[in-house]
């Protein structure tokens, strides 16, 4: 919900409870979603942070002898966290890394009953952006074409993700009415399903759409963008 500060508390008491249970897995969960806080904050002087959570995370797996599933997942997570410092080979290496490992698993019944968020089409989500940052957007337009594809119809909010960074491909590939029409999609996608995340990534293609202002594709884009309810609930 984009609110780090009370997220923080929450995560602690879950990492807290999973202490309580004896349960590894749990805690690397925890551990690696508090990752993203750090992450996503713009500050160069938390990656180290964000990285510790991050090795945490991966003792605490070790630790529960967590099936490969819960590694690649991990690596994605790693991958995330670099991509938004800026190491994108880095974070590709992961990718391939996790990929590795789910192509070699034929563990999926060992991973717990929670653990029901990541998938193969996820981690193409996660390689998807990883790509676009790398200034690689012919594959990342096509590995992001097939996670729509891929994607089942209740996952609104991957949805809206991989229609915004399919948005910043076509930006780089100067292509700006299409890039317009998509992130008009993601914008259909949120004004039924609330997602503040989605919306940072619109308002990031947006930005890069600056030398384009006098497109009527840009204006139309700016007219639904900031239109009472999104602008509201942006503030919100």
């Amino acid at each position: 919900m984009q609110e780090p500060e009370i997220a923080q508390p929450s995560f602690v008491l879950s990492l807290q409870a999973a202490h309580e249970a004896g349960d590894s897995l749990l805690g690397a969960a925890a551990l690696a979603h508090m990752a993203f806080a750090p992450a996503f904050s713009g500050d160069q002087a938390r990656a180290e942070e964000a990285r510790d959570r991050i090795r945490a995370a991966r003792a605490f797996a070790r630790r529960g002898q967590a099936p490969p599933v819960v590694f690649a997942w991990l690596a994605a997570v790693e991958a995330e966290v670099e991509t938004r410092f800026g190491n994108t080979r880095h974070a590709l290496s992961l990718i391939y890394q996790a990929e590795q490992l789910l192509e070699n698993d034929d563990t999926d019944d060992l991973a717990p009953a929670w653990f029901d968020w990541f998938s193969r089409t996820r981690l193409a989500g996660f390689k998807g952006n990883t790509l676009v940052a790398a200034g690689q957007t012919r594959e990342a337009r096509s590995t992001l074409e097939q996670v729509l594809r891929d994607l089942p119809d209740r996952d609104a909010k991957q949805r809206s993700i991989i229609l915004a960074d399919l948005a910043a491909a076509a930006v780089s590939e100067k292509a700006p009415e299409r890039a317009c029409e998509l992130l008009v999609d993601v914008l259909r996608e949120v004004s039924t399903q609330w997602y503040a995340t989605a919306i940072d990534r619109i308002k990031a293609v947006r930005q890069s759409l600056q030398a384009y202002e006098s497109l009527p594709a840009v204006r139309n884009l700016d007219e639904k963008l900031y239109d009472w309810h999104t602008t509201v609930n942006s503030f919100s």
